[in-house]
């Protein structure tokens, strides 16, 4: 559960990035068009017994860079001060995200988880409750007709819970 909520959270990051890049301008896209110029000059030319008429045709190829959106072009940034803030608070969230699932992944040492069950099975046993069997992991305690067994997992949490005497 936790990898979908992280990766839904890096999913809706990269939605409000592109967002606040669309909304910048940074992901303008301007897009070069080769249009064709013809220029026809005529010449006429007169000699004294022949009159010569010449056409000639010249075509021309110029480059004319064509934006496809009309970005403001002054230097000043449009975007609104709360979307920084929502992208910051979302890209913090999701450095958590990720930090929390990286953390969360091992567990603790057998010595610890030794002591856990050691200082749990003493608050028991003040209580009026007797050990009736131990092992690395947990502990079986009885007080009159009540059984429990109390144990700690390898992340270390503790759980007691009472089952029915055979």
């Amino acid at each position: 559960m936790k990898r979908v909520v992280g990766f839904a959270a890096l999913f809706a990051a990269g939605l409000l990035l592109a967002g606040g890049l669309a909304a910048t301008g940074v992901a303008d896209i301007t897009t070069t068009e080769t249009l064709p110029v013809t220029t026809t000059v005529e010449q006429t030319t007169t000699a004294p017994a022949a009159t010569v008429v010449t056409t000639v045709e010249q075509t021309t190829t110029e480059r004319k860079l064509i934006p496809t959106t009309t970005a403001n072009a002054s230097s000043e940034s449009s975007t609104p001060t709360w979307v920084w803030i929502v992208l910051a608070v979302l890209a913090a969230a999701v450095i958590g995200l990720v930090v929390a699932m990286l953390m969360g992944r091992g567990g603790i040492s057998a010595e610890e988880r030794q002591r856990r069950l050691d200082a749990a099975v003493g608050t028991w046993a003040a209580q009026g409750w007797a050990v009736v069997n131990q092992t690395a992991g947990s502990a079986t305690m009885s007080r009159g007709s009540e059984v429990m067994v109390v144990s700690v997992d390898e992340k270390g949490q503790v759980d007691a819970r009472s089952v029915s005497r055979p």
